[in-house]
């Protein structure tokens, strides 16, 4: 009976060791995607980029697909409802001090880019879609 107590101890101290090491691997993997998409947003903003020139070169790539590109507050607001998830008060804000936004899904993040008046990239938010 003892021997059954030992093989079972080592086998659930095993298992939660286990699991343990695949919850720190997810959180892991998310955190170092997340850091490259906004990487990747924010080497591209340092070249300003038009409205016209970032949604040619995201949609080029075929992985990237334009979600919506309101045109009025409300639209922007529906846009940001749908996709926002947990940083939509943080996009809202962005969205009110710029006159254009474009929604885009690159593969498993989704990107608002924020242009200003005259079409330049200004601003970005990305979150995990």
């Amino acid at each position: 009976m003892k021997r059954f107590w030992i093989v079972a101890g080592a086998l659930a101290v095993t298992l939660a060791t286990l699991a343990l090491a695949l919850a720190l691997g997810s959180v892991a993997f998310d955190v170092r995607r997340y850091l490259l998409h906004e990487g990747r947003l924010r080497r591209v903003m340092e070249s300003q980029p038009t409205v016209e020139s970032l949604t040619q070169g995201l949609l080029a790539e075929k992985t990237t697909t334009l979600i919506a590109a309101p045109s009025s507050r409300q639209d922007v607001e529906r846009a940001i409802s749908a996709h926002g998830g947990i940083k939509s008060q943080e996009i809202r804000g962005k969205a009110s001090r710029y006159a254009q936004l474009r929604v885009f899904r690159a593969r498993d993040m989704i990107y608002f880019v924020f242009f200003d008046a005259s079409g330049v990239m200004r601003d970005f938010a990305c979150i995990s879609g």
